[in-house]
């Protein structure tokens, strides 16, 4: 789902400063969830990882939440109304149930386990998001992607993949987007990025050769994962900064784990992030926040949808401040 929560905070990244050489071992740093209740007529509680202050991006990823197992009959389901986005791609990836996708470009798809939907929202874009009657479980992961400079005005665009699963020496890997373990996605970004499911074997040891110009995250969905040598918990995201050409995971456990590894080279420029957009500015937030409460045509419109669209919330008194990732080690 979409960032709909009723106060959202204000964020703007920017690229780390430089701290010298790297240490010879990798170190992985633990970004522990936080609860975040969302709004809508059906009101859901996610785990988010992405962005917080003490780190705001991972390569372009900027947004990651993580929601389920979500028992449907008990608490409804998703039914997120007509919003927009600008300046981003989501993407949406599932473990378990099904949700309905419309948006303005006029595509109408569906989200199932294994599955990518990639949607770009440059300029402007509007979607909905409605978990179907057949979903009894609801369990995933909603990813934000920034996009650079030269292309925060891309067009309108959807894509939809289905990755191949790939097994390697414990592990199964569905590989969305970019490339790993011998599998390349066919799916367009705006810049380098990875992003893949992993499956876990108990007592499983894998190593999986990486791109060291990348940076990694690590969210884990079930069970204890070790990433380069540090335990994570369930729905702990490890970040793994750039310089390393191999990773490590362990499941120690004699049950099975999975997470979903993202990536990519370091994110250079410097974005503000507040509700559902993503901009370079504080007059880049009021605009686009003006566009969709004037019901401009910059965001389209979403048929088959039967209900309103969602209201931005009030801007805060004082204008979006920076915030910036640590140094770099």
């Amino acid at each position: 789902m979409s960032n709909v929560e009723t106060n959202p905070v204000a964020v703007r990244c920017g690229p780390a400063a430089d701290a010298g050489p790297p240490d010879t071992a990798p170190r992985v740093e633990v970004l522990a969830p936080r609860d975040v209740p969302l709004g809508g007529p059906r009101a859901m509680t996610v785990r988010r990882t992405l962005p917080q202050r003490s780190r705001t991006l991972i390569g372009a990823w900027c947004f990651a939440d993580h929601y389920g197992p979500d028992d449907v009959a008990r608490t409804g389901g998703m039914d997120v109304a007509p919003h927009p986005h600008t300046g981003l791609q989501t993407v949406s990836w599932l473990f378990s149930g099904e949700i309905e996708h419309r948006d303005s470009l006029g595509s109408h798809a569906h989200v199932r386990p294994g599955e990518l939907n990639l949607m770009t929202g440059g300029h402007g874009i509007s979607h909905t998001e409605v978990s179907t009657p057949r979903t009894t479980v609801l369990h995933g992961v909603q990813l934000w992607v920034a996009l650079p400079g030269e292309h925060r005005n891309a067009p309108r665009d959807f894509q939809h993949h289905v990755p191949e699963p790939v097994s390697v020496d414990g592990a199964e890997i569905r590989v969305f987007l970019g490339s790993l373990a011998g599998s390349t996605s066919p799916v367009a970004t705006f810049s380098p990025l990875l992003g893949a499911e992993i499956a876990l074997a108990p007592g499983a040891t894998v190593t999986l050769d990486v791109d060291p110009a990348f940076e990694h995250g690590l969210l884990v969905d079930r069970g204890e994962v070790g990433m380069a040598g540090t335990p994570l918990r369930p729905a702990d995201l490890g970040f793994l900064d750039a310089g390393s050409d191999t990773l490590t995971l362990v499941n120690a456990a004699d049950t099975p784990a999975r997470a979903v590894l993202i990536g990519g080279t370091p994110f250079d420029e410097e974005i503000v992030m507040w509700w559902n957009f993503i901009g370079r500015s504080h007059e880049d937030i009021v605009r686009a926040r003006t566009d969709w409460q004037n019901a401009s045509d910059r965001f389209g419109a979403v048929e088959g949808y039967p209900g309103d669209r969602l209201p931005a919330p009030a801007l805060p008194n004082g204008a979006l401040t920076p915030r910036g990732n640590p140094p770099r080690r």
